[in-house]
């Protein structure tokens, strides 16, 4: 960056304009004065280009410690930082330098002579400590830069990190639903299950019997006794006629 990156500053109460500095001549002085009057009211940072140049602007209600965005922009009570720096200079670094410029004013000024200066009565005062600082950004314009990307990749970060764990709450809660769901899901079957127990007739218990002449008497099939298989068979027949029973009184 070169000494004429920054060409005009100035610090305004309202409308009013208590401290500016510049080493060049040009309309900017005027330019930047219509621009404090049409400062937005919903945007506490503001930039207008004109013919290669940038005017940012800096806009804080009053010089109390505690920065809020100005609600109307006509208030005398809020103040406003300008820089106009030329096309090649980065908005954030302009914005770095109205930082350090409002920092400095407001520990200097803030609550005293901030509140009842006239116009351009600071100009003595605290114009050289406006030019110190535009030196201060000239010089160090490649560390700042570096810090505020790794103050935008903190940012990134940071927002991406709030955003999983609202995802993560989100996902906890439906889980937890979910949970809910299916607890009364099985609660409600099991009570189904249960009376459906209740009113299903008892099993068929087939009576066993000591010896298979006895057996063979009692029942037109085959005896169990007689061979393995006759027994596995039998005990699938008893079995599905237990199961269409409970079917047949489930359906009923």
């Amino acid at each position: 960056m070169g000494q004429e990156s920054f060409i005009y500053s100035f610090v305004a109460r309202g409308t009013m304009v208590l401290a500016e500095y510049t080493e060049f001549t040009g309309n900017f002085p005027a330019i930047a004065a219509q621009c404090l009057q049409r400062l937005s009211s919903t945007n506490n940072k503001f930039t207008y280009n004109c013919d290669h140049h940038i005017f940012n602007f800096l806009v804080e209600d009053g010089y109390d410690k505690e920065e809020v965005i100005v609600l109307d922009a006509m208030l005398t009570s809020h103040a406003a930082y300008c820089v106009v720096a030329k096309e090649s200079v980065g908005k954030q670094i302009s914005i770095a330098l109205l930082e350090r410029i409002k920092a400095d004013f407001r520990k200097r000024y803030g609550g005293g002579k901030a509140d009842t200066a006239v116009a351009k009565s600071l100009n003595k005062e605290f114009g050289p400590q406006m030019k110190e600082h535009m030196q201060y950004i000239i010089d160090h314009a490649d560390e700042i830069e570096k810090l505020l990307k790794v103050k935008a990749q903190v940012s990134e970060v940071k927002s991406i990190m709030l955003e999983n764990i609202d995802k993560t709450i989100e996902r906890g809660q439906n889980l937890t639903d979910l949970n809910d769901k299916a607890q009364d899901l099985r609660e409600s079957v099991s009570s189904s299950v249960q009376d459906r127990r209740d009113t299903t007739p008892a099993k068929v218990v087939v009576p066993k019997h000591e010896n298979k002449v006895g057996c063979a008497r009692n029942y037109p099939l085959p005896s169990p006794h007689y061979h393995p298989l006759y027994l596995r068979g039998f005990q699938l027949l008893v079995f599905s006629a237990s199961v269409f029973t409970r079917l047949v009184s489930i359906s009923g």
